[in-house]
């Protein structure tokens, strides 16, 4: 697994306290921004249609994801540039394509996030959405308008990243989930499930998620060929991050399912933990449904917003008002018109899905003849391959995700 690192390049700067703080901050931005409403709520589904079985599509998705990730976030710290960057030194206009992509899917989804917040806040203390909604994007607004904006972000998301695994830890060891039986469909499924392994991919590293990591260490100054090491290594822990919060997740409300419990079809995951612990368990749902659309608004807002700026011009201040602009309007949204309704999700969704190979195959596109965007950088063969495999799958995601839109045009 040797790597070839031009004759320039210089060893790599022992890690810091605040580099290892900045590092981890990237890990759980990308892992949180994963961790949304959607996120909870397809797991919940797919774990009460399957059973144990949905393990294999759990396993499946992670080591794709990390095959992307790892892809993704070297060619982008290597090279210094962000994802659009790279597009527009590809193709001229692809970056600005990809980042309109971007925008309007985000701004979509950041009104859903908005409104999963409120929701979860209504669930922990019953109070009105709305209201709820108003005090957690108060709370994110204040995080980028503080001087040390980056600092403070990356404390946010680690700490409620924690919180989300312990509070669903807790819920999972009392429902007491059959886990031989989760052991052994991850290796051999009872039933399998392409569109369950497609949907979690989708999620995890769908849109905006896949470079929210990737962009936050950029912008700390870790970058360049001597960084490959911490790059490749906070992707997979990226990935595996967001692997143990589904893994949980799923366990929590497999027990509950394997009891025989009748959940709530309208809302599978609160009623699971409700079930599991009581009316204790489904404030705890609200408490963590409220902390993953929060870390979801930071991530698919802070993200956005570097797609629309430049690594090398826009200082931290002005990308720090200018995320707290992209949440505020968010939530004025939401304020408006309510979450938003199915159609536009959908298109949303449309826009991730063709954002996503995009994307990739920008990544894949510099890995295997852009030499010249890599500083010098001989890049490893076999991760290309790696990742060429994985992009192709991007393409049947794409697929999927336009097909919906087609059929709301038609019917």
């Amino acid at each position: 697994m040797a790597e070839r690192l031009s004759a320039t390049t210089t060893q790599a700067p022992k890690p810091t306290a605040t580099s290892r703080g900045t590092l981890l901050g990237a890990i759980f931005l990308m892992a949180t921004s994963s961790i949304g409403p959607g996120f909870i709520t397809q797991t919940a589904t797919f774990t009460v249609q399957l059973g144990a079985a949905f393990a294999f599509a759990i396993v499946v998705s992670i080591l794709v994801d990390i095959a992307v990730q790892t892809n993704v976030w070297r060619v982008i710290g290597v090279s210094g540039l962000r994802a659009q960057e790279l597009g527009n030194a590809s193709l001229p206009g692809l970056g600005y394509f990809m980042a309109g992509l971007l925008l309007v899917g985000g701004l979509v989804f950041n009104i859903g996030n908005v409104s999963g917040a409120g929701l979860g806040m209504n669930i922990m203390l019953d109070i009105d959405p709305k209201v709820g909604a108003v005090v957690l994007a108060l709370l994110a607004l204040g995080i980028f308008l503080s001087k040390k904006a980056g600092l403070a972000m990356d404390r946010v998301v680690v700490l409620l990243g924690a919180l989300m695994i312990l509070l669903t830890l807790y819920v999972a060891v009392t429902s007491g989930p059959p886990v031989g039986a989760a052991l052994k469909n991850s290796v051999i499924p009872d039933e399998f499930s392409a569109l369950a392994i497609t949907t979690l991919i989708g999620g995890t590293i769908g849109g905006y998620i896949i470079y929210a990591g990737a962009h936050r260490l950029l912008d700390a100054g870790v970058s360049g060929p001597s960084r490959v090491r911490e790059l490749t290594n906070s992707a997979v822990l990226g990935i595996l991050v967001t692997g143990v919060m589904r893994v949980i997740l799923f366990l929590a409300i497999l027990g509950v399912v394997h009891a025989g419990t009748a959940l709530d079809p309208d809302n599978l995951a609160a009623s699971a933990f409700e079930a599991a612990a009581g009316n204790f368990g489904y404030r705890l749902f609200g408490v963590v449904f409220a902390a993953a659309a929060l870390t979801s608004v930071i991530g698919c807002s802070y993200t956005t917003v570097t797609f629309l700026t430049s690594s090398k011009k826009t200082t931290p201040r002005l990308t720090g008002f200018l995320v707290a602009g992209f949440i505020l309007l968010s939530l004025v949204l939401y304020l408006l018109i309510g979450t938003a309704p199915q159609t536009l999700l959908v298109f949303a969704g449309a826009f991730n899905g063709i954002l996503l190979p995009v994307g990739i195959g920008v990544i894949m596109w510099v890995a295997w003849r852009r030499r010249d965007l890599l500083n010098g950088y001989d890049y490893p063969k076999w991760l290309a391959a790696l990742g060429t495999a994985a992009w192709v799958l991007t393409i049947y995601l794409a697929i999927n995700s336009i097909q919906p839109a087609i059929d709301l045009i038609t019917g």
